[in-house]
């Protein structure tokens, strides 16, 4: 019998990035495996292209409308409760999956789970990485103490992307099993030649423009090497007005001939930045995974980002630089990014693309994902993938 599972998440609108990116697509490759998925998030706002909803037809979507008292979101939605209830009465699931932490979709996910009888599975995405818990970390810490800590140990499993994001799942005591699988990737086609040549190299940012990016290190970084010949590209959405800032130091350092700010992007705009490009920069201060740069190597791109993501593979692939988080390693490291020659860069952009295509296709993370979900069922064995201590 097909697995039956009811996934949660707090927004999936195209601005957001994340979770509202990879969500959507995991629930369409463990629906394309056989599984019978549905999928319950917020609506904000009216247009329907702002949302990235599942596409194929094999995933039961459901938008709710959020609850708000004197302009502030409320900690816990009976609307969003019930609408969790009804879609797991319709389909009969045997798991709720919840993304994410702190936001009122989640607690309401957690309670359901319990009331219900059913395993929670809880996909962190990010959200318990030291830099997450130190942003804001008031507001965290109340939450904590008020459920989220209570939340979280109800939960069957947690599912981290990655080993050091398991790692950060244990540090704040949770024992639970933990599946590390991580994010999928939908492989562009392969380049049919070598790109067209100009006379100005780019250097590409693509993500959300947010403090946690590190672009300000970036913008110092850049100043200090000034390489002859490259521009920089920052796309993405701005978030919490911190563009404004990047914008500022960008002139400081004299360098608006350099910097260009593409603003969001998707579709084929985002296809074109990507292929254009010679290197791309995540000069982050903390990843569960960084999708953008699995994205980037499978467009045969070489990255530069630092440990605070987890891809330490970028060094033992060949195809990147893995750096110590602060303005002067991630300098070195646009030093000798850019003082190699197009066919090196090539070489190594194409090392990356191959172990993208082996590691990170989406049918084989789905498949995890099933098998992560008939264990905690009792269906099946333990996976190899899970961590138990």
């Amino acid at each position: 019998m097909a697995i039956r599972t009811l996934h949660i998440v707090a927004s999936l609108k195209r601005d957001q990035g994340g979770p509202a990116v990879s969500v959507p697509r995991l629930c369409e490759a463990v629906a394309a495996l056989g599984a019978q998925v549905g999928l319950v998030s917020q609506k904000a706002g009216s247009s329907p292209g702002a949302y990235l909803l599942p596409e194929t037809g094999l995933v039961r979507t459901r938008l709710t409308a959020q609850l708000h008292v004197m302009g502030r979101q409320l900690p816990y939605s009976p609307f969003f409760k019930r609408a969790v209830r009804e879609e797991f009465t319709a389909q009969k699931a045997q798991v709720i999956h919840s993304h994410g932490l702190w936001l009122p979709c989640n607690h309401s996910a957690a309670r359901c789970a319990k009331e219900l009888g059913v395993p929670l599975v809880v996909h962190p995405r990010g959200m318990l990485e030291p830099w997450a818990l130190s942003y804001r970390a008031w507001k965290k810490r109340l939450a904590w103490k008020l459920y989220q800590q209570r939340d979280l140990e109800t939960a069957a499993l947690f599912i981290a992307t990655s080993r050091q994001e398991a790692e950060s799942i244990r540090s704040v005591g949770l024992r639970q099993p933990v599946a590390v699988i991580p994010n999928g990737v939908d492989l562009p086609p392969s380049p049919s030649g070598p790109k067209q040549r100009q006379d100005v190299r780019t250097a590409l940012f693509l993500s959300r423009i947010h403090p946690k990016k590190g672009l300000l290190n970036l913008v110092s970084a850049w100043a200090e090497v000034k390489p002859d010949g490259w521009r920089v590209v920052v796309a993405g959405p701005d978030g919490n007005g911190h563009r404004l800032e990047v914008e500022r130091e960008v002139r400081d350092a004299g360098l608006a001939h350099v910097f260009e700010f593409a603003g969001p992007v998707a579709g084929e705009a985002k296809e074109s930045l990507y292929r254009n490009a010679d290197l791309f920069v995540l000069p982050t201060f903390s990843e569960n995974f960084g999708i953008v740069v699995a994205e980037a190597l499978s467009y045969g791109i070489p990255v530069i980002t630092t440990r605070g993501a987890p891809w330490e593979s970028l060094v033992t692939h060949g195809c990147g630089w893995w750096t110590e988080i602060g303005v002067g390693p991630l300098a070195e490291a646009i030093r000798e990014a850019t003082a190699l020659s197009d066919g090196e860069r090539m070489a190594m952009g194409m090392n990356g693309r191959r172990f993208v295509e082996a590691a990170f296709s989406w049918p084989e993370v789905a498949r995890q994902t099933i098998a992560a979900y008939e264990w905690i069922l009792g269906l099946a064995g333990k996976p190899p993938f899970v961590v138990t201590d």
